[in-house]
């Protein structure tokens, strides 16, 4: 049982300050009172989850009846954290609620509390398992491994030995990317072999750069090509190469983009990248709970698509909307 401690000091926390880029709530005579919308990502240290951040604040701004809750655990393997998080606004009557879940199973009973407290609640970016939702808005994942896969193929020229670096064990989205790059391996490319694909890199990227130069060390002289489902397993991965000199020997092909990924593909380190569209869904996930608080109807399932980013197009305007987005004009970061 969680702590009264715990539970006075988010509420003192949220009468006070709020959450990050929260507006103050209007007095009774100032005019209608704000939709509280919590949004809730997996972490909030990664460029991705900035980038939700970024969506959910222009929803806000553009809808201006709304007051955005921004708060997540800082990394992306505290399920506790996240549970406690969604618990303490739903104890703080919240109007609604966007969550990028970190387990596909564990957040599932705070999930139907709020929704049993008739407060919507909008799954983004990775599912659940249950369908006692108001939306679910994300990247048809298990296509942007299918994505990565043929573009595997070409890079390697339909033959040779990859490694698939998984994230952690729960993540429904990157669960679906991996399937989705296995299976079209296995079907399409029948001279590609996969030499490892039942170890994790876990949720940052110095666990992913220790698992990726064990890896390494393993296969000296084996590997041809390596998949990576997420930000942080492309990075660590991309510098566990670079690390190693063997940039542009190993053929890296991820999901996702940051700073460290883009200067890595800059480098020819990294050569293919499957994007998803962060800001988009975030704005979505803002606006399908609001649509839902004034009883609308809104879609169940969103997808918000997937884009190939390479070292040829990288620089095209569609690629750097989607790579290297505009954050501060959101942030102010």
């Amino acid at each position: 049982m969680r702590s009264t401690f715990v539970g006075l000091s988010f509420c003192c926390l949220f009468s006070l300050i709020g959450c990050s880029n929260s507006k103050v709530e209007p007095s009774a005579d100032s005019g209608p009172k704000k939709l509280r919308i919590a949004v809730i990502p997996k972490g909030t240290s990664h460029s991705f989850w900035k980038s939700i951040h970024a969506g959910a604040v222009k929803a806000e701004k553009e809808f201006g009846d709304v007051t955005v809750l921004w708060k997540g655990p800082p990394a992306e393997d505290n399920r506790t954290e996240q549970i406690n998080i969604i618990d303490n606004f739903v104890t703080n009557q919240v109007d609604g609620i966007v969550l990028a879940p970190l387990d596909r199973t564990a957040v599932v009973k705070p999930v139907d509390m709020a929704m049993a407290k008739k407060i919507p609640v909008v799954i983004v970016d990775s599912g659940l398992d249950s369908e006692n939702i108001t939306s679910y808005i994300s990247t048809d994942n298990y296509n942007g491994g299918k994505v990565a896969a043929e573009y595997m193929g070409k890079l390697l020229g339909g033959k040779g030995n990859v490694i698939v670096l998984r994230y952690q064990v729960g993540s429904e989205s990157t669960e679906q990317r991996e399937k989705g790059f296995l299976d079209t391996i296995a079907k399409d490319f029948p001279d590609i072999k996969v030499i490892s694909s039942e170890q994790y890199a876990g949720a940052t990227q110095p666990s992913a750069l220790a698992q990726a130069e064990n890896l390494l060390t393993r296969f000296k002289g084996e590997v041809n090509g390596w998949f990576c489902p997420c930000e942080p397993v492309t990075a660590g991965t991309a510098q566990a190469v670079k690390n190693a000199g063997l940039g542009g020997q190993i053929k890296i092909v991820g999901f996702d983009s940051g700073p460290d990924v883009m200067v890595a593909m800059r480098e020819g380190i990294v050569h293919g990248l499957v994007m998803q569209d962060p800001i988009n869904m975030g704005y979505l996930g803002v606006k399908n709970a609001r649509a839902a608080i004034k009883g609308e109807t809104v879609e169940k399932r969103v997808s918000t698509g997937e884009f190939l980013v390479t070292p040829e197009n990288m620089n095209e305007e569609r690629s750097k909307e989607l790579h290297s987005p505009d954050l501060a004009k959101w942030l102010g970061e």
